[in-house]
């Protein structure tokens, strides 16, 4: 993977956010957007996905966090490439908790594929995170929950954002998910935006700037 882009805390860090990109696009799509969402104390990761070629687009190479098979809900997953992934968001996580910010402050987020991961990597990490910002997305390997999930996540706050007119993931994608998640979570927070379609929207923004603020306050 290349290198991160890394905005730093302009006051000292207490908390960090992962956040990660959607299909295609870099670490670089989405730094200027959480740079103004998130507190001056928390830094900010946005890791770009490796190059790869992908099955839903007639293979073509992009970044890519794991494979697309199909835009069917009840298709076949690239399960090694999501658990894969996985252990790449663990070890950006576990590198933060080294640097001595406690998993517990340091959230993680993401946009359409980078949502479903950020959603699947938070739910199987051993230690509870500050929270989830799940936009236009999915959970992977949905079939595999409760079981997958970590007895640490129980209490794992997330917000769930989704447009209502999604031509790329279905809004129906994020009820279900939604309705998945809050069999397992007590802690979820799933809102629409009308006529939002594949994208995000100040309002959204202003969503998730509140709940990173609720969920890594000042120390």
């Amino acid at each position: 993977m290349a290198a991160p882009v890394v905005i730093a805390a302009t006051a000292k860090q207490t908390g960090t956010l992962i956040f990660l990109h959607g299909l295609g696009d870099t670490g670089q799509g989405w730094a200027s957007a959480m740079a103004v969402v998130r507190p001056s104390y928390v830094k900010v990761i946005c890791p770009t996905a490796p190059t790869m070629s992908v099955t839903l687009n007639a293979g073509f190479r992009m970044p890519c966090w794991f494979d697309l098979k199909t835009l069917d809900e009840s298709g076949p997953e690239d399960e090694p490439g999501i658990k894969n992934a996985t252990k790449h968001i663990h070890a950006l996580i576990e590198s933060e908790v080294s640097a001595g910010i406690p998993p517990e402050r340091i959230l993680v987020g993401g946009f359409s594929q980078g949502g479903a991961l950020a959603l699947y990597s938070a739910l199987t990490y051993p230690k509870r995170l500050a929270g989830v910002v799940a936009l236009s997305c999915w959970l992977p390997l949905n079939r595999s929950f409760p079981g997958a999930k970590t007895l640490n996540s129980d209490s794992l706050p997330i917000l769930q954002c989704h447009g209502d007119c999604d031509p790329v993931v279905p809004y129906k994608w994020g009820q279900m998910t939604a309705s998945v998640l809050k069999t397992m979570i007590r802690n979820i927070d799933f809102r629409s935006y009308r006529g939002l379609t594949h994208t995000s929207s100040d309002e959204e923004l202003n969503d998730v700037k509140q709940f990173i603020t609720k969920h890594l306050p000042s120390q």
